[in-house]
């Protein structure tokens, strides 16, 4: 826009002599342009390759897994218990009256310091839609608190977002496989990138103590419940999907196999009911598609490149 400019008002000054420094100046300005427009087509063209996509949104998902799950798994303890006993009917409920939209995020001390008594439990997940006029908080134990400063400790949009929701980044990725794996598209190789990366954030999510869904306050009392996703959740996001839409794939099942199996033998034994589960159903779903004998053989071969590997590969791995 600069360089347009300038060259319009350079032009208006030209009478009976041209003035060479301005020409030079805008001759010099639409070289430039031209410069930066090229490298900008040629980054573009960079940014939107599927791999880049991919590891951009992996590398971001695993900065929000390390700041929501800070602490490593302990064999001994695992996961805190999830909150299970019931409160019984709430003394207030307060109500969504905005516009509609996505629950981005929640700030615990802010609803500990608005409700300083009593428990309130969050109702929607971060990630979820909350309809104008659906429950938003419920109050219980005598709990009071300002209905619009409990609006405030929330925060509502259009489409969820990475902020305190590693899930969507699973979410992401596996819209990325699934898009590759429809039969307008039929590209395996981009399931597999996205296996790669999946493999990667199951095994960051594994390894870490997942949130219980409560908060206490300094005495050790429970102020505040809310919903959140287990082991379980973030597993059947991962893998059903591209299991569904890629088992009929050789090289996208023998990459899943090899995923399912490097984390059933690297993770907690608390992760591996999950685990082989899917690896079970990934064993109905190829021995349904497959009625060749050598054909089912080969689809279900751990692979780490989906195709082009082989077992010893994967186990020096291992």
């Amino acid at each position: 826009m600069f360089s347009f400019t300038y060259s319009l008002a350079a032009l208006g000054r030209i009478d009976q002599h041209v003035p060479q420094l301005p020409v030079a100046i805008a001759a010099f300005l639409s070289l430039a342009n031209l410069l930066l427009f090229i490298y900008l087509i040629q980054w573009a063209g960079k940014a939107l390759r599927p791999i880049s996509v991919l590891t951009g949104v992996a590398r971001e998902t695993c900065e929000v897994i390390e700041h929501v799950y800070p602490q490593r798994l302990a064999t001994e303890s695992g996961d805190g218990p999830r909150a299970t006993t019931s409160l019984g009917e709430p003394c207030l409920v307060v109500r969504h009256e905005r516009p509609s939209g996505v629950l981005l995020w929640f700030d615990k001390p802010a609803l500990m310091r608005v409700c300083p008594n009593g428990i309130v439990r969050l109702v929607p997940r971060v990630g979820d839609f909350v309809l104008t006029g659906a429950p938003l908080f419920y109050l219980y134990d005598g709990a009071r608190a300002d209905e619009g400063s409990l609006h405030r400790c929330v925060g509502l949009g259009p489409e969820r977002t990475l902020e305190q929701d590693p899930a969507f980044g699973f979410r992401i990725i596996v819209d990325i496989a699934a898009k590759a794996l429809s039969p307008a598209i039929n590209d395996p190789t981009t399931a597999v990138l996205a296996l790669d990366q999946l493999q990667d954030l199951l095994y960051q999510v594994g390894i870490r103590a997942l949130d219980a869904g409560e908060f206490r306050d300094a005495d050790g009392r429970v102020r505040l419940l809310y919903s959140t996703p287990k082991w379980e959740d973030f597993v059947c996001l991962a893998v059903t999907e591209i299991r569904m839409y890629g088992a009929s794939n050789p090289q996208v099942s023998r990459r899943l196999k090899a995923m399912l199996e490097h984390l059933d033998q690297n993770l907690s034994p608390r992760r591996t009911p999950a685990i082989r589960e899917q690896l079970q159903s990934l064993h109905r779903a190829v021995g349904s598609v497959f009625s060749d004998p050598s054909d089912r053989r080969m689809a279900e071969v751990c692979d780490l490149q989906g195709l082009g590997g082989d077992r010893e590969s994967l186990e020096t791995t291992l």
